[in-house]
């Protein structure tokens, strides 16, 4: 856990100060709803169909127990009851009334969250690997790097009116679960041929309207470079950057339109002017950052403990351990995937007495911390395995033990148009219906891994575009029609789905992929045969005759 300093006490206090200000004003007429709207977006409220959104920062997806309570306490004073994490490491509440957000912003402040910057033409939430500083083989902790990128970026002058929304994703394992693909700005840690630990910089990602794979643009930038190579690159975007078109004001567009070649030299040209000065990282400054994570004081446990051994005859935990808890660096340690998926229920939403419970949890059997992944579940880092049957046993109770993580029904979704004043159509009811369809664990286990991502537009919150299944929701003629690809993935081999044919009736998208699913069990070549190898094997085309033959 990175612990705060007087400076960023002081700099949230001061950003409640402020918008409790702007909410006065707009309250008394002061300031019309056009006016208002920069304001309030720099504080991540949106205007939705129905209410104000308010969507709060979650930095690289790390919380403490009594950050998640306090959450919990913003779910129940001032919303419904519940939170919706994102995918962007974020949670929203979708029913905040306007008078009253200064008051849950002042209480977020209290515990060191805040909202800044969730939304708006800046730097957003920089996210990371839900797993650092825990995943095994890793080169080391990517959240001091997100830390660092965090603290610079933040309310950074000329970086806070972008042409567009700004997205930075740290990964420093070798399997990318933090999708650094799909980002404006992704970074991979690793060592160069001399051991010196750096980054990959990919450029140029993103979903939405017009879909893009990020490029590597520098094989190897050294850390104590990449603050000032992050800020060449956002200079040129910045300069460079379309203000005139918000669909073609990404940074994307920009690299696509020059080439990666050529925005590479106007970057290397910028970095070149910008010299080796004030933003060039001292050793001193990143151990600074580094000495403000705290780490568990692990016991030295058995690999495999008493109460594991006799808890494996148990079928039910069995079939929970294999499917949510991971390897850990720490011998005799484990990492725990909270499932936010429960069949019928809205992917990603956790009740107000959940995140109690699971803060009470953590307390527990995690060192009071938890973790949010932009698959939309949770995760406790630090589980002692003698702890596991226990907290499976207290999972369970709270609805928080299906066994269903990377499989059929963990699906990412965004709100969709039960929320969202863009949606063309209905996301939840579509992930609900499949849950209901492929509740069966069996079932689900002999499927295997398979990712299916619903968004209710063209915007790609629920990122369709990279979901092995992905289904977009569009709007005919005032029906809901949804949009089916197949083929498309988020990690360190990202590509995009491939579209099957025309759009299907809101009734018909669970048949369509019952459908799918059908023809991949019969098509593959071993069980073993992941869906998304499968459709890299065989194309599209197979999948397609077996949707559209009696449609």
């Amino acid at each position: 856990m990175y612990a705060y300093d007087e400076l960023d006490r002081t700099l949230i206090n001061e950003r409640v100060s402020e918008f409790r200000d702007q909410v006065k004003r707009r309250l008394s007429g002061e300031l019309t709803e056009d006016e208002f709207k920069m304001l309030r977006l720099q504080n991540g409220v949106y205007l939705q169909l129905h209410a104000y959104m308010f969507r709060v920062a979650i930095p690289y997806g790390t919380l403490s127990s009594k950050q998640l309570r306090r959450l919990a306490h913003i779910a129940r004073r001032y919303d419904r009851g519940y939170g919706h994490f994102t995918t962007r490491q974020n949670i929203q509440f979708n029913w905040i009334k306007l008078a009253e957000l200064p008051d849950a912003l002042a209480e977020l402040a209290e515990v060191g969250i805040h909202a800044m910057q969730t939304s708006g033409n800046n730097m957003r939430n920089v996210t990371s690997d839900q797993w650092a500083g825990v995943a095994p083989g890793e080169v080391e902790d990517p959240r001091i790097w997100s830390e660092i990128l965090r603290q610079h970026t933040t309310l950074h002058p000329e970086f806070s009116f972008l042409p567009r929304k700004f997205k930075i994703a740290i990964t420093a394992s070798e399997h990318d679960r933090a999708a650094i693909k799909i980002h404006d700005i992704g970074l991979r840690l690793h060592k160069n041929a001399d051991g010196e630990t750096g980054f990959e910089v990919l450029v140029g990602g993103g979903l939405g309207r017009t879909p893009f794979i990020a490029k590597t643009i520098k094989p190897f930038v050294a850390g104590r470079d990449i603050l000032s190579y992050v800020e060449a690159i956002l200079r040129v975007y910045n300069q460079y950057g379309r203000r005139d078109n918000i669909y073609k004001a990404r940074i994307k567009i920009l690299v696509h339109e020059l080439g990666i070649e050529k925005f590479a030299r106007e970057v290397d040209e910028e970095w070149r002017q910008m010299g080796h000065g004030a933003l060039t990282l001292d050793h001193s400054v990143i151990e600074e950052v580094r000495s403000r994570f705290s780490y568990p004081a692990y016991e030295k446990l058995p690999h495999m403990p008493d109460e594991l051994k006799q808890a494996a005859h148990d079928p039910l935990f069995e079939r929970w351990r294999k499917n949510s808890v991971a390897p850990h660096k720490v011998q005799g340690y484990s990492i725990v995937t909270l499932s936010l998926k429960p069949v019928g229920g809205p992917p990603g939403d956790a009740t107000a007495d959940q995140m109690d419970a699971i803060a009470d949890l953590a307390d527990k059997y995690s060192f009071g911390e938890i973790r949010v992944g932009h698959e939309q579940n949770l995760a406790l880092p630090h589980v002692a395995k003698r702890d596991l049957p226990q907290l499976w046993k207290a999972l369970d109770r709270l609805g928080l033990a299906t066994p269903n993580v990377n499989l059929v029904t963990d699906i990412i979704a965004c709100p969709g148009l039960d929320y969202c004043s863009l949606a063309n159509a209905r996301s939840i009811p579509i992930a609900q219906e499949l849950t209901r369809r492929f509740a069966n664990h069996d079932t689900a286990d002999m499927i295997g891994r398979l990712h299916i991502n619903i968004s209710g537009c063209i915007n790609a919150c629920g990122h369709h575009h990279v979901g092995h299944i992905g289904i977009l929701g569009v709007e005919k003629n005032g029906e809901e029609f949804y949009q089916i690809t197949i083929g498309g993935r988020a990690d360190e081999n990202a590509q995009m789905g491939a579209l099957i044919g025309p759009a299907v009736p809101y009734a018909e998208v669970a048949d369509v992929i019952e459908d799918i699913v059908e023809a991949y069990l019969a098509l593959r070549d071993r069980p073993e045969e992941l869906f998304v190898d499968t459709v890299k094997r065989l194309g599209v085309e197979p999948f397609k005759e077996r949707v559209y033959a009696t449609r």
